[in-house]
């Protein structure tokens, strides 16, 4: 059996949900694209099809190998033709993870001019704050921001973010604004942790050339970057957030920083992706854009 043919004849099957309607677009008996089919799912030990009389539909497990199929084929065709076509755009589907803020304020909005340069692209972005698993639910490449755990995947480091204090002009008009590190004794910090019951990290400060963490008291504990901006932006306390995605906030006289020298450690930011010795050139192409629309959003 031609297994590359058959996935090609499994893949249409799912777009058209039919075995006939793929039978005829591609010129096949529909009993031969019903035998590849049920040979590739005895070759891959599992049911990718629920069938009726009147409708076909994939299986929980035919979804998931759909996903997989269509990249491998994109990476065939992409190999395929990495000469013949080497002076023209990218093509195929990339899944990219990132968090919110970055995706909403920095990646989408300069998405056109990417998109315009490789018009056969498809593109999947994923945005939140917890960390997925990028080999298990098929990423090419996520985002991340703040240190990295050693996952046996590849970084690529894009630069750091400085992170300053803040808290609204209705807080600090409320409970005083604090003019050094003892005097956060009597204020409220907004706790941030990645699953609520956790610890919260406190309020961090770098003394004696060390980082360290300061208990504080606080009514709130968000575990995610869009509630904790909207707690301090309601007076609930303050935060340590990345500058860059305040300034617009602190533009507009919303947030103000206070305790500017008292410092925070940078959040590094890094674009992760697997260990491939064959990365598709697609997914070269789109990390190559992303660290440069990164690296202009940090340093600007």
């Amino acid at each position: 059996m031609d297994r590359f043919y058959s996935m090609q004849i499994f893949v249409r099957v799912a777009e058209l949900n039919s075995f006939t309607k793929a039978a005829e677009s591609l010129g096949l008996p529909k009993a031969s694209v019903s035998t590849y089919v049920q040979q590739l799912e005895s070759q891959v030990g599992t049911r990718l099809f629920h069938r009726t009389t009147r409708n076909v539909q994939l299986t929980n497990d035919g979804l998931a190998f759909y996903e997989r199929c269509k990249d491998l084929l994109m990476d065939v065709e992409e190999t395929e033709g990495m000469f013949r076509d080497e002076g023209l755009g990218v093509k195929g589907r990339i899944r990219v993870d990132m968090p919110v803020a970055l995706s909403r304020n920095v990646v989408i909005p300069r998405l056109p001019e990417f998109l315009k340069e490789n018009p056969q692209v498809e593109l999947e972005i994923s945005s939140t704050d917890r960390r997925v698993d990028l080999i298990q639910e098929g990423f090419d490449c996520v985002v991340r921001v703040g240190s990295l755990a050693d996952s046996g995947l590849i970084a690529r480091p894009v630069g750091e973010m400085k992170v300053i204090n803040c808290a609204s002009p209705q807080y600090l008009k409320k409970f005083g604004t604090p003019k050094k590190l003892e005097d956060l004794a009597d204020h409220l910090l907004v706790h941030y942790t990645l699953t609520l019951g956790g610890k919260p990290f406190g309020f961090e400060y770098l003394e004696d050339g060390k980082y360290k963490t300061m208990k504080m008291k606080g009514t709130i504990t968000v575990n995610s970057t869009e509630a904790y901006q909207s707690a301090c932006l309601s007076g609930l306390g303050i935060i340590q957030a990345p500058e860059v995605g305040l300034r617009d906030l602190i533009k507009k006289q919303k947030l103000q920083e206070i305790l500017p020298k008292v410092i925070s450690e940078p959040m590094p930011v890094s674009i992760v992706y697997p260990n491939r010795r064959n990365l598709p050139r697609r997914v070269k192409v789109f990390m190559d854009w992303l660290d440069e629309v990164i690296k202009d959003y940090i340093n600007h």
